[in-house]
């Protein structure tokens, strides 16, 4: 996931990262231009809570927060090809349909919320394992917590990803 704030090369974290990785792009200043970059990496690349951008540009597909995971069935039935993704930040929110994936957060304390209690790596190992739909951990994530993780398809990262 990109952050304007704390990854402050994006297409460089990008360029590192193993063949086949996904990038979220998130920005408040400059998600267009940012995103044309990224789509000449070899990372799927989602725009985050703007399908038609994503539509635009060309992008394997988009990214819905939390609140707006409900529009999944809809963007699903007008653009069936694109990799559609959700936040989700408790087990109610896990039930989202319609996304090919889900990412579950902040499984550990993050820079990124600091006002967001963790889930805990128990409780969100647990969740995980509760929906049908490939989850990805986010939130806190790094090279030591990341063994504590069981039931997960895969981790996301901001922090991790800054060097």
């Amino acid at each position: 996931m990109t952050d304007d704030a704390r990854l402050a090369d994006p297409l460089a974290a990008a360029r590192a990262l193993p063949q086949g990785s996904m990038v979220v792009v998130r920005s408040r200043t400059r998600l267009e231009s940012l995103a044309r970059a990224l789509l000449r990496t070899q990372c799927t690349v989602l725009i985050a809570g703007d399908p038609l951008l994503a539509v635009r540009l060309g992008a394997h597909g988009f990214h819905l927060p939390q609140a707006r995971a409900g529009e999944a069935a809809y963007w699903r039935a007008r653009f069936p090809s694109m990799v559609i993704t959700a936040s989700a930040h408790s087990l109610r929110a896990l039930s989202c349909r319609h996304v090919d994936a889900i990412f579950l957060s902040p499984v550990f304390a993050t820079e990124s919320h600091p006002d967001r209690a963790a889930l805990t790596a128990v409780r969100a190992n647990l969740m995980a394992r509760q929906v049908d739909v490939p989850v990805y951990a986010l939130g806190g994530v790094d090279a030591r917590n990341v063994r504590r993780l069981h039931g997960f398809a895969g981790i996301a990262a901001i922090g991790a990803l800054i060097a």
